[in-house]
Parts: structure tokens; C-alpha cells; sequence
């Protein structure tokens, strides 16, 4: 009995230090990767074959100096100083050369600015044009009968709306339309004639235009006494709002200390700004060619997300999770499962810097022979054929720029026939020419020598008359 019992549990303990042969590979579970990594394993597969190359990182893992350069600070901007000089206040406090911000706050105004430093700024533009969130709170001039009436008012105030800026304004004063998506009341004071609302509206709404159309619809005037943004484009009050004194405590404790997380923690990622937006995961190899401008074709793509339709605006990532560019989508989804060749998608914003990953276009067979020739003379230095160049190149090569391969078929005697008359047409027209331009400096001189003549002719009768 005791023999069996010490031979089993010697079987059990083998087995806890055995790695078992499993059926199927484990599942990864991606749900709590970061930014545009998350949910990684629900992609679409094109295919798991690249090789990875050792340049670039995480966007969170990048070092301290890139993290800011490729940064963006949600900032709770302060009452009284205008969204400028917010935003050149943090240029000078991180010691950048550029910085950009998510859409215009009046000096009075406090809440959410989405401030964008350096590389960051190229999304400024697609930030400024998302949807904003207000909460704000309005004076009536006179008394109404119930609160209910001030909700019904509000409700009245959605879907599209005609608004003129105020006379005090960043912009020009035209009647325009924009959209308030969602509206609701919060808080009516009947004592003080004081209403608080939200809204959800299109960029460029005047929250200050509203609140007076407010006060027409209920019959009394009003006017807007406070407001505060709580929601821009991408991002919330909740979601890691800083104060400038943050910002400010932050680089400082760097600069003393030494001590990044207080940084890192101050600025976002700008990936955390392309959260919603359709994810294409390209090839490290492909990665450089993109950010000087190529399209990104069928054989650079690994994974690609659902629902992508041709003309939606797609963000571009390595699998690293670094975003390369904004693109327009050429194919839907389904097309990119199945075909094997053509355009995935087109450039719309750059964002990664150049050579962040090394070239590797130019290094293949056609790529290198096509060099040698240009080395030999055989094409011309833009790669384009000459005489010299072989038929069989012309036959084989396929050229993509756009302009025309010169044929390579040898010439019938009546095109050499009708070559060689223009050619004596355009000697003649050259020898004309050139006659004409004779005759006519001969011309010149003879009217020079008649006039210098003249003029002495002058002197000579001037000298008589004086003597």
C-alpha cells in the first residue's frame, strides 16, 4: 500500500511540471490592451506572415522626450484668458515649438480643450470639426408659469437651427445653420429666473445665441450667464482632465527630479484621440513607405476591422499599436478578404514621423535591375524608357506613373516617311527664322549708323553757326 501511494503521488508531482500537449491554441484575450490595440484578436485575419522589425514602440512605452512630442493634454481651460493664449502658455511651459487646440473657447467660458503638441496637431483639424457637449445655465428677464414650460422651449430648440454669431465674435456674422443632436434640462430656479441645461450640438454652435432664442420662444428675453464644456470630440471632463498648475507641477517635478510619471500622467497618447475610429494593422515593412506618402496596397495588410466601407476615414497602425496616418478606405471589408491585389486605402493625414521605421521599398529583383539600367544608360535618370532600352523591358515592366511606355514596335516606311518631312519642315521653319532675325539686325544696325550720321551732321552745322 505504501509502495502504490508514493508512486502515485510521484505521478501527480511529474505532472505538475509537465507542459501538456493541447488540441487548440489558447485564446488570447486582448480586452485590456491599451488604446488601439484593444480587442486585437476580434480583427479580421488577411494574414499572420511579417517580419518584425525592431524600431518603434508602444505608444505608452515611448521615451519621455517622443511621449510629449507625440502628446495631447485635456485640458480644463480656466475662466478669463482666451483659448491662444492657454495654448501658447503650455508651448512655453514644455518647451515645444508647436502646439494646437480642439476648437475655440470665449475668454469667460471654462471646461474641456483638447491641446495637441507637436506632431499631435496634424489631428487638430479633426478634432475641431467633432461634435461638443455644453452644460449651461441661462437668465430669463421676467417670470414664466412652470418649469415645465422652459423644457418644452429647449425642446423646441433641436435638430437644425439658424444662428448668427454675436456681435462680440472669433468669426464672420452670417446667418448659418448648425445642429443641436440632444437637449435637456437639468435645474429651473423659479425664485431667480435661472435655467441649467445640456446639450449635445455640431461644432461651432453658440451656446450665447441659443440662450437668447431661448428667452424669444418663452416670451420673457434672456441672456446666458455661465457655460462650460464638457465634452470635446473624443474626449470628456472625465476622461484625465488637467489643470493648468498640473501641466506646470508636472514639468517642473521633471526638470528637478527627474521623475517622468507625473508627465506621463499630464499628457495622453494622441492614439487616445483615434479610439473611434476603423483600425487597419499594416506591416512593419510597409510602415515607411506610408509616411512618405504611398498607398497602402493588399500586400502591406495584415488585419483590417468590420464594416469598413470605400470612404471611410480609417486610422492606419503598426502592431506595435502606433498610429501611422489617417486613410480613406478604397475597399470595403469584404473586398479585402478576398482579393489579392489593388489600393486598401489612400492618404489622408500623415501623423508618424519619417524614417521612425527604416526603408524597405526599392530592395527587390525588378527594383534593383531597374536601378542598374538607369546606372547603364539604358532608361533615363526618372526610370522612363530611351532608345536604348530592351524590348523585352518594355514588354515585362508596367509603368504605374501615369505616363505613357514609348511602344516598342519597329516603324513602317510611311511613319519614317511622315517622320522625316516633319523633320525637314521644322529645319526650314528653324532657317527662316533665323533669316528673319538676320535681316532684321541688319536692319537695327543701318538705323543706328543713319542716326549716329544725323547727330554729327547736327554738331558740325552747331560749330558753324557759332563761328
Amino acid at each position: 500500500m505504501g509502495k502504490k501511494d508514493k508512486s502515485e503521488k510521484g505521478e501527480k508531482g511529474g505532472d505538475d511540471f509537465t507542459i501538456q500537449p493541447e488540441k487548440a491554441t489558447p485564446k488570447l484575450d486582448t480586452s485590456k490592451w491599451p488604446l488601439l490595440l484593444k480587442n486585437y484578436d476580434k480583427l479580421n485575419i488577411r494574414t499572420g506572415h511579417y517580419t518584425p522589425i525592431p524600431n518603434g514602440c508602444s505608444p505608452l512605452k515611448r521615451p519621455i522626450l517622443d511621449y510629449v512630442r507625440y502628446g495631447v493634454i485635456n485640458l480644463d481651460k480656466p475662466a478669463n484668458p482666451s483659448s491662444h493664449e492657454v495654448v501658447a502658455w503650455i508651448r512655453r511651459i514644455l518647451r515645444v515649438e508647436k502646439t494646437g487646440h480642439s476648437g475655440t473657447l470665449d475668454p469667460k467660458v471654462t471646461g474641456c480643450l483638447i491641446v495637441c503638441v507637436e506632431r499631435a496637431t496634424r489631428l487638430v483639424k479633426s478634432q475641431q470639426g467633432a461634435g461638443k457637449e455644453y452644460v449651461s445655465i441661462a437668465r430669463l428677464h421676467g417670470a414664466i408659469e412652470s418649469e415645465n414650460k422652459f423644457g418644452k422651449a429647449l425642446e423646441k430648440l433641436k435638430g437644425a437651427i439658424f444662428q448668427r454669431p454675436p456681435l462680440i465674435s472669433a468669426v464672420k456674422r452670417q446667418l448659418r445653420i448648425r445642429t443641436i443632436y440632444e437637449s435637456k434640462m437639468v435645474e429651473y430656479d423659479m425664485e431667480r429666473n435661472l435655467g441649467v441645461f445640456w446639450i449635445s450640438c455640431e461644432a461651432g454652435t453658440y451656446v450665447r445665441t441659443m440662450c437668447v432664442h431661448l428667452g424669444l420662444l418663452l416670451g420673457v428675453g434672456g441672456h446666458m450667464q455661465e457655460l462650460r464644456r464638457v465634452r470635446s470630440g473624443a474626449l470628456s471632463e472625465t476622461d484625465n482632465m488637467m489643470t493648468m498648475h498640473d501641466v506646470l507641477d508636472a514639468q517642473y517635478t521633471y526638470d528637478t527630479h527627474k521623475d517622468e510619471s507625473y508627465l506621463r500622467r499630464v499628457v495622453l497618447p494622441l492614439e487616445r484621440l483615434l479610439i473611434g475610429y476603423k483600425r487597419v494593422v499594416v506591416k512593419d515593412s510597409a510602415v515607411n513607405a506610408i509616411c512618405y506618402g504611398a498607398k497602402l496596397m493588399i500586400p502591406g495588410l495584415l488585419r483590417f476591422e468590420d464594416g469598413i466601407e470605400i470612404g471611410t476615414e480609417i486610422v492606419m497602425i503598426t502592431t506595435k499599436g502606433e498610429a501611422i496616418c489617417l486613410g480613406i478606405a478604397q475597399m470595403t471589408t469584404a473586398v479585402m478578404a478576398t482579393c489579392d491585389h489593388g489600393v486598401v486605402a489612400k492618404i489622408k493625414r500623415v501623423i508618424m514621423e519619417r524614417d521612425t521605421y527604416p526603408r524597405r521599398w526599392g530592395l527587390g529583383p525588378q527594383a534593383k535591375a531597374k536601378k542598374q539600367m538607369i546606372i547603364d544608360g539604358k532608361l533615363d535618370k526618372y526610370g522612363r524608357p530611351n532608345d536604348t532600352t530592351p524590348s523585352s523591358w518594355k514588354k515585362l515592366y508596367k509603368d504605374l506613373s501615369g505616363e505613357e511606355v514609348k511602344s516598342s514596335k519597329p516603324a513602317t516606311p510611311a511613319i519614317k516617311a511622315a517622320g522625316e518631312s516633319a523633320k525637314k519642315d521644322e529645319s526650314s521653319k528653324k532657317r527662316k527664322k533665323e533669316e528673319s532675325s538676320d535681316s532684321e539686325s541688319e536692319k537695327a544696325k543701318k538705323s543706328e549708323k543713319k542716326k549716329s550720321e544725323k547727330k554729327k551732321k547736327k554738331k558740325e552745322s552747331s560749330e558753324e553757326d557759332s563761328d
